[in-house]
């Protein structure tokens, strides 16, 4: 149980608020709690640390501002301190029936998420009309209370003497590039309407903001995939030691170190046997885990690799990055990377194990026509997704799509790249595609039906002809 749970805090002027839940906690900065103050549920904003009473302040302005333009957030009830914890405390109404608008959007089907999207960009069409900005913009900064959007979260707000049509356009694509590519794909042109709709001020171009989108997506993606999961933070804890690099994901408490892993790396338990990695299914803390080890089967082998990120790394981040991207993977475990004088020697990587059949064994498996015809839809709606996100995967023979609960699932990221010209990314999707497609060559059924779901689904069709699909 958190230390705050259950507890009464004495406010300045000696009122109580209890604290019943922690929602969400900034380790020594901020908590917020659900709590009771005054015969009534409230949310309580806890500032700790040094700078507690300014982000508070700023908090508070935030609110202030919404107030002020008119925009719908739960109201400030009380700003004030506790000196039994040296902290500065806002006390703000407490929509119980309201919902996450995050929440909704990931139980939601496509209908359901579109109307939502739309509402959250109306509210962000206000703030802008209002001249002001949410700093950080995410669906969860949206509450929605029977029809009306919330919005929450104060410390980021900012206001603006004129807010410039560069600024608002940017601070649009960042919300929009939280959306699924392949939604974007579709939805764009309406949610603009709808935008445009509420603040007619700005003239937006679907296909510049389109361009936006896409880079905001990829700065997102890359200093989460490429930079955080590579030091200590929430979802990750780092040790950078004398003779190993470590990265673990922090539900993962069993940290086994190179030596313990090679000696789980046994006959009976090696998937895939290479000079170059060896791949093993283990057993940790009670739990299946694939164990990629990347070898070194030379002394230049080793000049090579000791200088660069290793493949292991790039597993890593590759994996994260599909599920910052909401494309299935199996959850990344760790990554060890041994080191001697700072220099990159063996190195590993963990992940889940999935157990699910390989794409070509689900066809022989499954001889249902429609589940045989919805699953190759879904196969080339991820290759499309890939494509639009400039993603190549490098080798998509059969074995490296799993497939679990009737959708792709990909396995063996250590050649994927995310591309940041067109050109080389339009290059290695299609080098992705005919490998793809090689899988189905004995098979004259499954292979038109995967070209026929290509043709319906790329809307550009440029692509599929240079890898003489059409």
């Amino acid at each position: 149980m958190h230390p705050y749970a259950d507890k009464n805090i004495t406010l300045a002027n000696g009122a109580t608020l209890r604290i019943d839940q922690v929602v969400r906690e900034v380790p020594n900065k901020r908590l917020v709690c659900m709590g009771f103050w005054q015969n009534q549920s409230v949310f309580a904003k806890i500032f700790l640390g040094e700078k507690y009473a300014i982000y508070a302040q700023r908090d508070a302005r935030g609110i202030a501002a919404l107030k002020q333009a008119g925009i719908a957030t739960p109201t400030l009830l009380l700003s004030t301190q506790s000196p039994e914890i040296n902290a500065t405390i806002l006390l703000i109404q407490a929509h119980l029936e309201a919902e996450n608008i995050e929440s909704l959007m990931a139980s939601g089907d496509a209908n359901v998420r579109f109307e939502l999207a739309t509402k959250v960009i109306e509210a962000v069409a206000s703030h802008h009309r209002a001249n002001l900005i949410q700093t950080d913009l995410y669906f969860k900064n949206f509450l929605l209370d029977g029809e009306e959007v919330l919005t929450i979260d104060g410390d980021g707000i900012r206001y603006f003497d004129k807010l410039s049509h560069a600024k608002a356009t940017e601070n649009l694509s960042i919300l929009i590039s939280k959306l699924d590519v392949l939604e974007v794909e579709s939805w764009l042109p309406k949610l603009l309407l709808s935008y445009q709709h509420v603040n007619d001020s700005l003239n937006l171009n679907a296909d510049q903001v389109r361009r936006q989108v896409n880079a905001c997506r990829i700065k997102a993606v890359n200093r989460y995939a490429d930079e955080k999961v590579f030091r200590q933070c929430t979802d990750v804890n780092v040790t950078n030691g004398k003779h190993a690099f470590t990265a673990t994901a922090s539900q993962f408490t069993m940290v086994p170190t190179s030596a313990q892993l090679d000696q789980l790396i046994v006959p009976n338990s090696i998937i895939k046997d290479g000079n170059t990695c060896t791949v093993a299914l283990v057993n940790i803390a009670n739990q299946p885990v694939v164990i990629k080890r990347y070898n070194i089967k030379s002394a230049m082998h080793k000049a090579s690799r000791m200088w660069r990120p290793s493949r292991a790394a790039d597993s890593w981040a590759n994996a994260h990055r599909l599920q910052l991207l909401a494309i299935p993977t199996p959850e990344p475990m760790a990554l060890i990377e041994t080191r001697r004088f700072g220099l990159r020697g063996k190195a590993y990587f963990l992940s889940a194990y999935v157990e699910a059949p390989d794409i070509a064994e689900f066809f022989v498996q499954n001889r249902d026509k429609t589940q045989r015809a919805e699953f190759v839809k879904q196969t080339v709606k991820l290759f499309y997704r890939l494509y639009l996100l400039k993603i190549s995967h490098g080798d998509m023979k059969a074995t490296n799509i799993k497939v679990v609960q009737n959708k792709p699932m990909l396995i063996d990221l250590d050649s994927m790249k995310q591309h940041k010209m067109h050109k080389n990314a339009q290059k290695s999707h299609i080098k992705d595609l005919k490998r793809f497609m090689r899988n189905w060559k004995q098979d004259a059924s499954l292979y038109n039906a995967f070209l026929k779901s290509f043709k319906v689904v790329y809307s550009d069709h440029q692509v599929l002809q240079e890898a003489n699909l059409i």
